[in-house]
């Protein structure tokens, strides 16, 4: 008994890829942006805490 058509496994992997790509490019950026803005905010309290002193 014919169990159909076979399974277009080829298309499958290559869009799997892709997607892990993807996810895997979203995941560098969110860290990148994580690391920029710790550093912006570890710049300003530097900022901040060497301001301090001359005002006060």
């Amino acid at each position: 008994m014919p169990k159909g058509p076979e399974k277009n496994t080829k298309n499958k992997a290559l869009h799997t890829k892709l997607l892990n790509r993807k996810k895997t490019k979203l995941q560098e950026e969110k860290k990148e942006k994580a690391a920029r803005l710790k550093a912006l905010v570890t710049k300003m309290n530097q900022k901040k805490s060497s301001d301090e002193p001359d005002a006060g």
